[in-house]
């Protein structure tokens, strides 16, 4: 299932990430997480140091290779070149999986090894000083889009991604692909700014959508976020003295983290396993075919030269039980 982490800036959604995926590890879940911040902080919280944060090799980077191997023998996509970051499958595509392994991993991600168990990492990316003034972010997470696009997953396997602050994840179709959406939000006025856009962007969609309270210091606070919020409360994080220790880069063993923000974590798990049992792949392809459109319509057509509504597949709809032809192509 696909669970994305949003927030605003500060309001500790990377942490929480972390801590989620920490969580799925020890109960030895298939992970596959995705830095898809453009402040790239996912790894830090990880464990890792500054330089193997800084050596995660960067989606952006790599999006020749992984529109080529996700194109595959699809006859509606004339070339790699004309594939935006909202192409959508069909017949003959090559699909992802998370416990596979395939060129794309291979370029683009990397084995963290946790307490209780391994994780595949994924990051977009950083601005660099040569993007300054000539690339927007939403061209670094392209990447990840194709990606989530192309990707089929089972209910025992996450692909958890935490996501840009704020409400820029809009631009683009990429927020219908979740099964569960966690808004982090701190029990302030400023901390539910984002819960309202996100609450009226997604309403049309369909889009699974839990508030996470975080840095609750008591019921007052919860009951603000539950004044504020109403029933997408899900639940609250308390202080922890175990993420403090982790920030100063001395982190505890995970089974130390305290039993309340356990089970806390454990709600999330539930809340992304009861909303998996709900999806709809059909709608799921429907909304990703939606997007393309208007994204070819808008500025893809331009860009590159071609018909993009051509390259939807009309037959073609996005489920577990999908074979890539493509894959027994050349890369």
């Amino acid at each position: 299932m696909k669970i994305a982490f949003v927030g605003k800036g500060g309001s500790g959604k990377t942490t929480l990430s972390s801590l989620f995926i920490r969580h799925l590890a020890a109960n030895e879940a298939h992970v596959v997480a995705v830095d898809a911040d453009i402040n790239q902080h996912l790894g830090a919280a990880l464990g890792l140091d500054e330089t193997e944060a800084a050596a995660l090799p960067a989606m952006g980077a790599q999006l020749p290779l992984i529109k080529d191997y996700l194109r595959g023998s699809n006859p509606r996509i004339a070339s790699a070149e004309t594939m935006i970051k909202t192409t959508p499958p069909g017949e003959g595509s090559r699909l992802l999986r998370v416990r596979e392994d395939n060129p794309v991993y291979e370029a683009c991600a990397r084995t963290v090894k946790l307490d209780d168990g391994d994780i595949r990492l994924m990051a977009t990316g950083p601005f660099t000083e040569s993007d300054l003034g000539v690339a927007c972010y939403h061209s670094k997470v392209g990447a990840v889009e194709l990606c989530l696009n192309h990707l089929i997953d089972g209910s025992d396997e996450y692909v958890v991604v935490d996501m840009t602050a704020g409400s820029d994840s809009f631009a683009s179709g990429m927020f219908t692909r979740f099964d569960m959406t966690f808004l982090v939000a701190e029990p302030t006025r400023k901390g539910v700014s984002v819960y309202r856009q996100y609450k009226e962007y997604a309403r049309d969609f369909g889009v699974a959508l839990k508030v996470v309270g975080n840095k609750v210091q008591g019921e007052d606070d919860l009951d603000f976020l539950r004044t504020e919020v109403g029933d997408d409360l899900l639940v609250g994080i308390g202080q922890s003295d175990w993420v403090r220790s982790m920030e100063k880069g001395r982190p505890a063993p995970f089974d130390l983290l305290e039993a309340g923000n356990r089970m806390a974590l454990q709600a999330l798990q539930d809340a992304a396993e009861d909303s998996y049992e709900q999806r709809d792949w059909e709608r799921y392809t429907r909304q990703m075919v939606h997007f393309h459109l208007k994204n070819a319509e808008s500025w893809g057509n331009e860009k590159t030269g071609a018909d993009l509504a051509a390259q939807v597949d009309p037959a073609f709809v996005l489920k577990e039980c999908c074979t890539d032809v493509g894959a027994a192509q050349p890369a």
